[in-house]
């Protein structure tokens, strides 16, 4: 992997010269005409372009990319129901052309790293790597109270468990509880036992909806599924619960005190309705580690990282009737810094030893004209069309907002897009 120096480049603005060898930040210094320039190495002039640690999405499921627009207008419970019975449909290469359009998306949208929970693992596996970015994927523990069901998925975790030794060291295997709802008890006491003896770590939903917290309240003496959960001995640093959204003090308190990443999922939960009062200066006041998910294209319709800031920024600002709420600072950590952290890789800042996932952005452009800074004009004024090119693992994998093969990924998911709008 040969070395890339880019040139010139806005670095908290200051004209920077930044020099990747393989996978790595290798120097970053004040730009100048003595900066040494490996032989053989790539000089890439970027004036009038930015710097920006590339984003990491905390909760995707990269295989419903195709599944924008079903079940519009719904409820969650309604559109869950809608969502499974389209699920029964799918097949892997489905999943592998589906994943790979997600990841098309969040290539030009900013995201190098995903989180994912999906059927057919291997397939978004294959899907990730051909397109160069560092996923974090899981099996999928979701047995719907079915004992038939759970045996057959304890067989098929430990065979997933073997194959995932042979992949890139780009990619993690983690294990999804699907959510309390949807799992039995001996079903999920297993998972969490299997992801620990291993090392890996646990993805889960948790009180997204008013429904399931009163459903199991009803069902475990009043215990909330952050309280059922922490009964149980699942919820700890290893534990990343997607959406957090209905959350007692009690509940926060827990959150914080068993260092439990929570992914807020904002474009998610306000189209179906979910909520929006997420409470993220809590859980950061109690100890828990905050991070940004987009949710799947089937509820958010889009992966587009930027939009879910801005928008989580506002909201809470709004509802919080408090303008100096979710600040530029932790909402661009929630991110990068944060979201590395919860998933344990060396990546999410521009420092020397870090690994290379980047974003060049263009601020030639009427969207940076504010004196307000970059992040301000990033976030609040500009769109995903800004960033220009990503850097992956050291590797360009967009420039010039064009990706190698988008076309034909393009015309071959809209083939599997059709025939699965055959069943909606």
């Amino acid at each position: 992997m040969g070395a890339i120096l880019l040139k010139n480049i806005e670095l908290e603005g200051v004209a920077t010269d930044v020099l990747i060898e393989g996978n790595l930040i290798a120097k970053v210094v004040q730009s100048d005409n003595q900066t040494v320039v490996p032989e053989g190495a790539e000089v890439v002039d970027c004036t009038g372009k930015a710097l920006f640690p590339s984003f990491i999405n905390m909760h995707t499921h990269a295989g419903m990319s195709l599944m924008k627009g079903i079940g519009e207008d719904m409820s969650f419970h309604q559109w869950i129901d809608r969502i499974w019975q389209v699920e029964k449909h799918l097949d892997e290469e489905y999943v592998y052309h589906a994943t790979k359009a997600a990841c098309l998306e969040m290539i030009k949208t900013g995201t190098t790293t995903f989180n994912d929970q999906y059927w057919h693992m291997p397939m978004a596996y294959k899907a990730a790597m051909e397109l160069g970015l560092r996923p974090a994927l899981s099996y999928v523990v979701l047995d719907q109270n079915d004992p038939e069901e759970s045996e057959r998925q304890k067989l098929q975790c430990q065979q997933m468990y073997e194959l995932t030794k042979e992949w890139d060291d780009k990619a993690q295997l983690l294990i999804s509880v699907h959510a309390i709802y949807s799992v039995r008890e001996p079903m999920m006491l297993w998972a969490v036992d299997f992801a620990r003896k291993h090392g890996i770590k646990i993805h889960i939903h948790v009180s997204e909806t008013q429904k399931e917290v009163e459903d199991c309240m009803r069902e475990h003496n009043g215990m909330s599924p952050v309280e059922y959960l922490d009964s149980l001995g699942v919820l700890g640093p290893d534990v990343i619960a997607a959406h957090t959204l209905w959350l007692s003090d009690n509940d926060v308190r827990i959150l914080g005190e068993r260092g439990v990443t929570c992914v807020h999922n904002i474009n998610s939960n306000l189209k179906l309705a979910s909520g929006y009062r997420f409470r993220y200066n809590e859980l950061k006041a109690a100890g828990a580690n905050v991070c940004l998910g987009t949710d799947g294209c089937g509820s958010s319709n889009n992966l587009d990282v930027l939009e879910a800031m801005k928008t989580s920024a506002i909201v809470q600002k709004a509802w919080r009737e408090d303008p100096t709420a979710m600040p530029l600072d932790e909402l661009s950590a929630m991110v990068n810094v944060n979201a590395a952290k919860a998933l344990g890789i060396n990546t999410g800042r521009i420092e020397e030893g870090a690994l290379a996932d980047l974003l060049i952005v263009n601020v030639d452009d009427y969207q940076f004209l504010s004196p307000a800074g970059f992040l301000a004009n990033f976030v609040y004024s500009a769109h995903s069309h800004c960033i220009d090119s990503v850097i992956c693992n050291g590797k360009f994998i967009m420039r010039g907002r064009v990706v190698e093969g988008e076309k034909e990924i393009i015309e071959n998911a809209r083939k599997h897009m059709n025939r699965l709008w055959i069943h909606e």
